[in-house]
């Protein structure tokens, strides 16, 4: 009782530069599997829709975490349960480095996917040890760092993966989170727990958990070939079982880790309509990308580029930084134009983009170029929503608002991976083992089209808006 009366101690530099390498490394270890997803497959022996679910799960665990991890904070306190999670995601990472197959990596991914809750976890450290300003310094510095370690990963894991071995690129970055994990513990101060009697939502997490692995691991199953109806039923039906439970639990909690009733305001489940589906498309790209810069022309028609993984990092870094500007663009964009003008625009640009990728990907520069254009204009209008929502509801309702529309982003990201996977997978000649180019073709056609579809949620959402504003005028008449 007495340590949560005692004001927190102050911070100084080196806690705050512990906490920023920290979300460095992480950032790092989060981001090696994109560029190296080719490699990963040849050496495991698994098929593009197979490769795409080992960057997924660690998206999907993630998108779990989030909500949950902030709550846990503020109970027991923010850095006591940052070393916890922590030590999850450096057994995840030593697991991966000495994964010997698909399963083993797989399982490694998910214990890592807990490093999503390492960042609000060091905001409630830093808001907690220092004023307003400086927290507010503090944040930008810890998120400045996680997008950076995103660019070494992006940069590095090819020559780590060809001058050593794939293993490595997840051992390297798990060592410095072990290390910067010791520095946080020594260097920064024990933070007073908040005191609630609000129990944490175990049951609403669990099912949350299994209904989102479940979906994603049927969407592997599902999209691969030879499924009898009764499997591809069975799939369904268990996914939709879980969901249901995950409802009925939320809707009885007496505090559910997801409002429900939040998801019933138009605002809000518009913004979730619109998020998915563009970061569906996106999801897409970023899986397709890789493969076609693997692609060796010589082996595949005349088509492709035979990238290595260091290659592939250098290839798809501009898009990278042009991901990390968007987020900050974004918010200034919505604030300036409105939320709804820049997702039109950023909507145009990302299906526009995605057309011309089908015809015109023969040289590097054109998939270099419109990955960059992807990245920046659905990062824009993903984060100008994300802040047209958080300032449109109120203000006791932000931290569940963004994190409804956070988890659909990662939702929306996974399965249009998962669907460039399963159309790779659909086009490859089973004598080469590679895709035929038309199966690239259709993914970023199908990506486009996707897009598009986007301009068609904002038409009727506005639609609706407006018919919703011209009603309640007139019952106030």
């Amino acid at each position: 009782m007495s340590e949560v009366m005692v004001s927190p101690a102050r911070i100084g530099r080196p806690a705050i530069g512990a906490l920023g390498v920290l979300a460095l490394a992480l950032g790092a270890l989060q981001s090696v599997v994109e560029p190296a997803l080719p490699l990963l497959q040849s050496e495991l022996g698994v098929s593009p829709g197979e490769g795409a679910l080992v960057g997924n799960t660690l998206l999907v665990t993630g998108a779990v975490v989030t909500p949950v991890a902030g709550k846990l904070g503020d109970r027991y306190g923010g850095k006591r349960v940052l070393v916890r999670l922590m030590a999850v995601v450096s057994a995840g990472g030593l697991l991966a480095a000495l994964a010997p197959n698909l399963p083993v990596l797989l399982l490694g991914q998910v214990l890592q996917g807990v490093m999503v809750g390492a960042l609000p976890l060091s905001f409630i450290l830093v808001r907690k040890h220092l004023s307003a300003g400086e927290s507010q310094v503090a944040i930008g510095l810890v998120v400045a760092l996680f997008t950076g370690g995103g660019m070494v990963g992006t940069s590095t894991a090819g020559p780590i993966a060809e001058g050593l071995s794939w293993h490595w690129m997840f051992a390297l970055p798990t060592l410095a989170v072990i290390a910067m994990t010791l520095a946080v513990t020594r260097l920064m101060p024990h933070d007073p727990p908040a005191r609630s009697d609000d129990r944490i939502d175990w049951p609403g997490v669990l099912l949350l958990s299994g209904t989102l692995l479940a979906f994603m691991v049927g969407l592997v199953t599902v999209t691969s070939a030879g499924l009898p109806p009764v499997a591809i039923g069975a799939v369904v039906v268990a996914v939709a079982a879980l969901a249901a439970g995950w409802v009925a639990v939320e809707r009885r909690a007496a505090a559910p880790m997801v409002d429900l009733r939040m998801l019933a305001r138009p605002t809000m489940w518009h913004a979730c309509v619109f998020t998915f589906v563009i970061t569906t498309s996106l999801g897409a790209v970023l899986l397709l990308l890789p493969q076609l810069f693997a692609v060796s022309a010589d082996d595949a028609g005349g088509y492709g580029f035979g990238a290595d993984t260091t290659d592939i990092g250098l290839f798809l870094l501009p898009g990278a930084i042009a991901g990390a500007v968007s987020d900050s663009v974004g918010g200034i964009a919505a604030r300036r134009f409105g939320s709804r003008a820049v997702v039109v625009v950023g909507t145009l640009v990302t299906a526009a983009t995605l057309f011309a990728l089908a015809s015109m990907h023969s040289e590097a520069w054109q998939l270099v170029l419109a990955k960059v254009l992807i990245a920046f204009a659905a990062g824009v209008g993903t984060t100008a929503l994300l802040a047209g929502t958080a300032t449109t509801v109120e203000a006791g309702d932000t931290g569940i608002a963004t994190s409804l529309l956070v988890v659909t982003r990662v939702i929306g990201v996974a399965v249009g991976a998962q669907i460039g996977g399963a159309v790779l997978d659909g086009g490859t000649d089973p004598l080469t083992g590679r895709p035929a180019e038309s199966a690239f073709v259709t993914g970023f056609v199908i990506a486009g089209l996707v897009a598009a579809l986007s301009l068609l949620v904002v038409r009727v959402t506005k639609t609706r808006v407006t018919k919703t504003r011209v009603t309640k005028k007139g019952v106030q008449a």
